[in-house]
């Protein structure tokens, strides 16, 4: 059977963008055809609908009909260009706050808050009130008053993808803000951005008709469709039919653009600064080798703090480690016992509302604590997150963000990053890697991204691999040609890993030590054989080691007598 294919145009959308085309049409073609009866005065007065004309006449004998559909136009212009103005300073405003600095956020946010809860036709008429009445003073009341409501929703859609690993990354590696914004962010929103656009469009068409109504809005010898619904005021009890013509309209022309909105929804693809502290020169990391350390990575007394209701909460309490050339060192633990924030310290992609400090964080010659020189950073570090389906932009093809490090950082060229990338995917077991570089995240099961994180992180031969659960999402035979990538990679180039996991068995079998933490501290370090023969002093391990099941002599036998 052949799968179904969803139609490109639903029903509602199909309906919003004919209801909308035939408004356009209508303000394009309709002036130039009707103007004379539009505008001329004429001795029929006050005349009932007719064949000649469908809704009458007003008091100075101008056909309705005609009115309506010249009105049309000025309505359209101004309600598209005071919908802009909210959307696109919007846009600038909610992107910005989340590219400030912590404080400057903060601040930020709690102004637009109070901005949004003034509703935005009395902000408009406040505006209108102060300047000239006209159709650019209504113009300008509805695209300021509209800016914070988008701007918040904006703001809001901002802070989700700025929690993204992907965008984690790019910012910690020095990716310029514009860059940030229009690479990153605002593709990444631009789906619900767009279908939120057609609502400010038909709540500003009601409101701008509105403003225009009550006066403050279009002055005559012009007119919109808000001052014909006040120009019928007057005979609403004698004619009333005069004022159908401008309200049907108002109504269609929203209701084509709520159309277009959940039409867009119902098409949307559902896959589709921190606290200061006192930084050291990087000079003083290069001095730490000069000491004699060779290791690679040196942490002392490393403390991560966060804050709840006002109030500092040390989440890991001074750590100390160090992992040297070449070796894989294996971080064990339940959850929320700071394994992947000591890692994402190490690799300077901490939270920004954390606070973290130590006597030392480095890695080679960084110093972690300070700000490394990016392409320094890029080449040096790789990590491989534990949650795949945030490590992607979901804006940009695969083969646009697994080439950007070789591309920026390693001076590749486009076809030869893109040559070795694909050899690290079908390395990690990825199917026809060309066609995955070509397709998007959301395109690609979990155990896919998974491998080709796995392989984006390999590809760069780093000096440390920071490795957050990287065989999760991964069968077990996937896992151990994962396994033996890492080996090869520490074996051929001299890699150092830092390995994250629950399970104690792939540690033992995969670390040449082990560290095992609880409640933010490191409770107990082992070798692996210790592990295997069990060999372990502290209470919490010896529950770790107890809670993975073992299969006994008798218990293997009498499985195979049932098979």
């Amino acid at each position: 059977m052949t799968e179904a294919r969803r139609p490109l145009l639903r029903p509602g959308l199909l309906i919003g963008l004919i209801l909308f085309a035939v408004a356009v049409a209508t303000a394009i073609i309709a002036p130039p055809l009707v103007a004379d009866a539009a505008n001329t005065l004429t001795d029929n007065r006050h005349q009932p609908p007719s064949g000649g004309s469908w809704l009458g006449t007003n008091a100075f004998g101008q056909d309705n009909v005609a009115r309506v559909l010249v009105a049309t136009r000025l309505t359209l212009i101004m309600t598209v260009i005071a919908s802009a103005i909210s959307v696109v300073l919007g846009v600038v405003v909610g992107v910005s706050i989340w590219l400030a600095p912590g404080r400057v956020r903060e601040w930020c946010l709690r102004i637009l808050e109070s901005a949004v809860a003034y509703p935005t036709l009395i902000t408009a008429l406040i505006i209108a009130a102060v300047l000239l009445p006209g159709a650019t003073t209504a113009v300008i009341a509805m695209g300021v008053a509209g800016i914070p409501g988008f701007a918040r929703v904006t703001a809001n859609l901002a802070q989700q993808v700025s929690n993204s690993d992907y965008f984690i990354t790019a910012r910690f590696l020095g990716v310029p803000a514009r860059r940030l914004a229009t690479r990153h962010m605002i593709p990444a929103m631009a789906e619900p951005l767009l279908i939120l656009s057609t609502t400010v469009f038909a709540t500003t068409l009601v409101e701008i008709s509105a403003l225009s109504f009550v006066g403050l809005g279009v002055q005559v010898p012009q007119y919109d469709l808000g001052s014909l619904l006040n120009d019928s005021l007057d005979a609403l009890y004698t004619q009333p039919i005069e004022a159908v013509g401008p309200a049907i309209m108002i109504v269609l022309m929203s209701v084509a653009a709520m159309f277009v909105g959940d039409g867009l929804a119902a098409n949307a693809n559902p896959r589709a600064a921190r606290a200061w502290v006192p930084r050291r020169p990087q000079a003083q990391a290069a001095a730490a080798l000069a000491t004699g350390d060779e290791a690679l990575v040196r942490v002392r007394d490393l403390r991560v703090a966060g804050s709840k209701d006002g109030e500092r909460l040390e989440l890991v309490h001074g750590i100390d480690l160090h992992i040297d050339r070449a070796e894989i060192l294996g971080i064990v633990g339940e959850s929320g016992s700071g394994k992947s924030l000591t890692a994402m310290s190490i690799a300077g992609l901490a939270a920004d509302d954390l606070d973290v400090q130590g006597a030392e964080l480095r890695v080679g010659t960084m110093n972690m604590l300070g700000t490394p020189a990016p392409a320094e950073l890029a080449q040096t570090i790789s990590i491989i997150y534990q949650d795949p389906g945030t490590t992607f932009s979901p804006s940009l093809k695969m083969g646009a963000q697994l080439t950007e490090v070789l591309r920026t950082h390693m001076g590749r060229g486009r076809a030869e990053a893109r040559r070795i990338m694909v050899g690290a995917l079908a390395s990690v077991g990825v199917t026809l890697p060309e066609k995955r570089m070509r397709q998007y995240p959301y395109e690609l099961s979990g155990g896919m991204r998974q491998r080709a994180m796995i392989a984006s992180a390999v590809v760069t031969e780093p000096a440390l691999m920071i490795a957050d659960e990287p065989t999760t999402a991964l069968d077990v035979t996937v896992q151990v040609d994962v396994l033996r990538q890492f080996r090869r990679l520490r074996d051929e180039n001299g890699t150092a890993i830092l390995f994250i996991s629950h399970d104690i068995g792939v540690v033992q079998e995969l670390c040449d030590r082990v560290l095992v933490m609880r409640r933010g501290e490191v409770v107990e370090e082992l070798r692996p054989e210790q592990i295997r023969s069990r060999e372990v002093s502290h209470p919490y391990t010896r529950s770790l080691l107890d809670a993975v099941p073992v299969l006994s002599a008798a218990g293997a036998a009498h499985v195979r007598e049932e098979d």
